[in-house]
């Protein structure tokens, strides 16, 4: 059976660059469910919090971190000096070094301009479906096709709903946005994403032990809990595969053969 969340449209585009792209947008489509929302409440809030809309803006168009563009948000709007926003975004944004170090096998052998856009369009929502998309065994050449149809229009879609927002910010108060209860679609999306990962015990495990930790670690300054909790839960899963073999039956997920990574890398 096809994976239903990041693969559905899959099964019937390999082979070519342009299908690899779309169907890498519509296994994005769902996510946005969540996205969508968090741009708008982060356009909604940023032109109250100190910033100006073209700031803002530039924000989104250069930053492209939803987390820590609420989070440097705040800190204007506290008065924050610039060493302490930088410092805080980037503990918050370290979980994207998970994230390479899982899909770097797969990218071996591209060259710089395709990892540079790569890496600066890569999102928690993109990274999901890339991952899953790499792990699947078809000997589709163009799997990173897949991947950047997913960061282009993840990377689309938040400009144009933080634009929308700071529509809203400048005609309506962030506080009536807030009260609209969009922030609870981002949280569906995000358990939607997590739940058909969990098909091995050590999967299952790494994110019982990083969701408590997360929530032990809250209240640690700098959002630092969910760097910690993430370590946590990357180390539990760790040594429950070394221990637990998978009950799933599935293969592990394998790296593209480096031949084949050279081959694409000029393409």
């Amino acid at each position: 059976m096809k994976d239903r969340v990041a693969g559905a449209g899959v099964g019937r585009s390999q082979g070519t660059r342009r299908a690899e792209f779309w169907a890498g947008v519509r296994d994005t489509l769902p996510l946005e469910v969540g996205a969508a929302p968090f741009g708008l409440i982060f356009g909604a809030l940023a032109v109250t919090s100190g910033l100006s809309p073209s700031g803002a803006m530039a924000m989104s168009l250069f930053v492209f971190a939803g987390s820590s563009q609420f989070i440097a948000a705040g800190l204007v709007a506290s008065g924050a000096g610039i060493g302490i926003i930088v410092l805080t975004t980037f503990i918050v944004n370290l979980r994207h070094a998970l994230y390479s170090a899982t899909l770097a096998p797969h990218l071996k052998g591209l060259p710089q301009r395709w990892l540079i856009p790569l890496g600066f369009w890569l999102t928690d929502e993109s990274f999901v479906v890339a991952a899953r998309r790499f792990s699947q065994p078809d000997p589709s050449r163009y799997k990173h096709w897949y991947f950047l149809g997913s960061a282009v229009f993840m990377y689309t879609n938040w400009q144009l709903w933080t634009y929308i927002g700071l529509r809203m910010g400048q005609a309506v108060p962030a506080e009536q946005v807030m009260g609209l209860g969009l922030d609870f679609a981002a949280l569906a999306t995000f358990t939607g994403m997590l739940v058909p990962l969990l098909r091995t015990r050590p999967m299952a495990f790494a994110a019982l032990v990083g969701g408590v930790s997360a929530v032990l670690f809250y209240p640690l300054p700098g959002r630092i809990g969910l760097i910690i909790a993430a370590l946590l839960g990357v180390a539990a899963g760790v040594i429950s595969e070394a221990q637990i073999k998978p009950v799933s039956g599935e293969p592990e997920p394998k790296p593209e053969p480096e031949s084949q990574a050279e081959a694409v890398a000029h393409e």
